[in-house]
């Protein structure tokens, strides 16, 4: 879909990510398991319309994710939270024009909370700051809080400990299988490895493999996924991102990556993306906070 007709509204972006590795290393007393993941947040995403109101209505236009209920939608949720814990009595219109696929790993949903969440904080004027944004975000999911903030990140606990991280320029070759497994299923998985050794930045850096845990799993359970990462593997060396079915290749230069995408066979889902130094969110943020920007903005100005 395209974005909505008519004035007063506002375009901002709800980039995509990887995760660079992400390892279980533990579990807490309450039973949520601790991680450790790099975050690579892209320039390819979402695109979150928003249209302010007058009445406090909070109204999502057009279709949510397949078999999610609006009140369920997780970029309708974020307003709601941040309308309740903000104390305001603004409302909003949201669109939201999707490209990231559902169940990818690709982080599509929690993109769309952390961008409502930022983008409503400036329209709003409700001037939470970036760590209430962030433990807002963490209540609506893991992977909230390092969209909220906006930088490439090692991150440990469940995900919500995160350290800011200067990634070197990449391009990707992005492939998603179609196949959506229950994430709860997977950390329930009995092949599932949950004691890794711990490891560090350095580790990631130094170039050590640090894997994905839930790849074996999700390859000895979907043929699917198994068949791409035999096709990637004759082009590079294949990941998978998240506990989602996406998969990706990294590649110095884009000349490479298209290379790559050429030399696949047809009828994969692929295409290419670089790696964000900066989150196009916060990018297009503070060109706002710029006098040029400000003006743009009074004007109705879209990104």
């Amino acid at each position: 879909m395209t974005g909505p007709a008519g004035e007063g509204w506002s375009a901002w972006p709800a980039p995509a990510k990887l995760n660079l590795c992400l390892r279980i290393v533990g579990r807490r007393a309450d039973g949520y398991h601790l991680l450790q993941s790099v975050f690579r947040l892209l320039e390819w995403g979402d695109t979150i319309h928003l249209r302010p109101r007058d009445d406090g209505r909070i109204v999502r236009h057009g279709p949510s994710a397949a078999g999610v209920a609006e009140a369920d939608d997780l970029a309708v949720r974020a307003a709601h939270l941040l309308k309740t814990s903000a104390k305001c009595a603004q409302g909003v219109d949201i669109c939201v024009e999707k490209r990231i696929p559902a169940g990818g790993g690709f982080g599509g949903g929690s993109s769309d909370a952390a961008t409502v969440l930022v983008a409503l904080d400036r329209i709003w004027d409700t001037r939470l700051g970036v760590d209430r944004l962030a433990a807002l975000g963490l209540a609506l999911g893991a992977d909230v809080p390092v969209f909220v903030r906006g930088d490439n990140a090692w991150a440990e606990g469940v995900g919500e400990r995160l350290t800011p991280m200067a990634l070197p320029p990449a391009w990707y070759l992005l492939v998603d299988p179609g196949v959506h497994v229950p994430t709860a299923d997977l950390f329930a998985s009995a092949e599932l490895t949950r004691d890794a050794a711990p490891a560090t930045i350095s580790d990631f850096v130094s170039g050590r493999p640090l894997g994905n845990a839930f790849e074996p799993v999700l390859r000895g359970r979907e043929p699917a996924v198994n068949a791409v990462f035999a096709a990637l593997s004759r082009v590079g060396r294949p990941h998978l991102t998240g506990t989602g079915s996406g998969c990706f290749v990294e590649f110095a230069t884009r000349e490479a990556a298209a290379a790559a995408l050429a030399a696949l066979p047809p009828g994969l889902r692929a295409w290419l993306a670089a790696g964000a130094v900066r989150s196009p969110l916060h990018v297009a943020l503070e060109a706002l906070n710029q006098p040029q920007g400000r003006r743009q903005e009074a004007q109705g100005t879209r990104f």
